[in-house]
């Protein structure tokens, strides 16, 4: 599949389209995202070996970027490239409302796999509407978005996530200087748990990915932290917010305390960051 024809491969964000259509073989661009250790779409699992391993994709340090697109018979393609660069730019530039002509060399390919591993909301005009394509024999299985409209795994991070993007919306439902464990009093059995894990990873740092940090306000920043069956959502001058796959739509908060303070002084140091 070619992606670097002229003219079949420009595109805006999710809410862009590539404009006119395109040969069979030509990939119309409707999105990007970038597959790092510090920044990949959370939905697809809890770190980045993770989400490669879905992906069929070799962890490789540098990353990768993921390019979704239509071919000329609508069929759903995502094509991998080694050139983080180009779909950071790509990214920056349609986040500013700019238009960006996002057409990899066919020698940054890494791989073209059939499907989308996210869900769109739009399609490249011209062509058919999006489809999987025919699987191939002996060929990679096609992707499909994971099942988010239950609670679960996918769910819980997609949660974290929206914390993240919107912390101080969150942060104002909770009271300022309340004591969320009372002396002598055991915090509720699953923030123990995500609070034990995360402390554990300090000693054993974990898998890249699982302790992402992100810019705040000020000195501060945006923790990121994830474990089997949990997030949690902090900044380090601030709380935390815990999610739970066993408890469904609950969002848990965790005072700063004596430990809290401490232990994202430590997380932070082990994070991966955005370059």
């Amino acid at each position: 599949m070619s992606t670097d024809s002229a003219g079949t491969s420009t595109a805006g964000n999710a809410d862009g389209a590539a404009p006119g259509s395109a040969d069979d073989d030509q990939l119309l661009v409707l999105t990007a995202v970038l597959l790092t250790p510090a920044q990949f779409p959370s939905v697809l699992g809890d770190d980045y070996p993770e989400v490669c391993a879905g992906l069929g994709l070799e962890p490789y340090e540098q990353g990768y970027g993921l390019v979704l697109g239509q071919d000329g018979r609508g069929a759903r393609w995502t094509v991998v490239t080694d050139d983080v660069s180009l779909v950071a730019c790509a990214v920056a530039a349609w986040d500013c409302g700019m238009e960006y002509d996002l057409s990899p060399d066919e020698d940054s390919v890494v791989e073209a796999l059939p499907g989308w591993p996210l869900a769109l909301a739009v399609a490249a005009p011209g062509v058919p509407e999006p489809h999987d394509p025919e699987p191939e024999e002996g060929g990679p299985a096609v992707l499909r978005p994971p099942d988010a409209g239950r609670w679960g795994p996918a769910q819980r991070r997609l949660g974290a996530d929206e914390i993240a993007l919107r912390w101080a919306v969150w942060r104002e439902q909770v009271e300022d200087g309340v004591t969320f464990v009372d002396p002598g009093a055991r915090p509720h059995a699953g923030v123990r748990r995500a609070l034990a894990e995360a402390r554990a990873y300090v000693a054993a740092p974990p898998p890249p990915g699982r302790i992402r940090s992100a810019f705040a306000v000020g000195e501060a920043r945006t923790l990121r932290v994830d474990g089997p069956g949990w997030s949690m959502v902090a900044r380090t001058d601030d709380i935390a917010f815990v999610l739970l796959d066993d408890q469904p739509g609950e969002i848990l908060p965790v005072g700063r305390g004596p430990e809290l303070p401490g232990l994202l002084r430590s997380l932070e140091a082990l994070a991966v960051r955005p370059v």
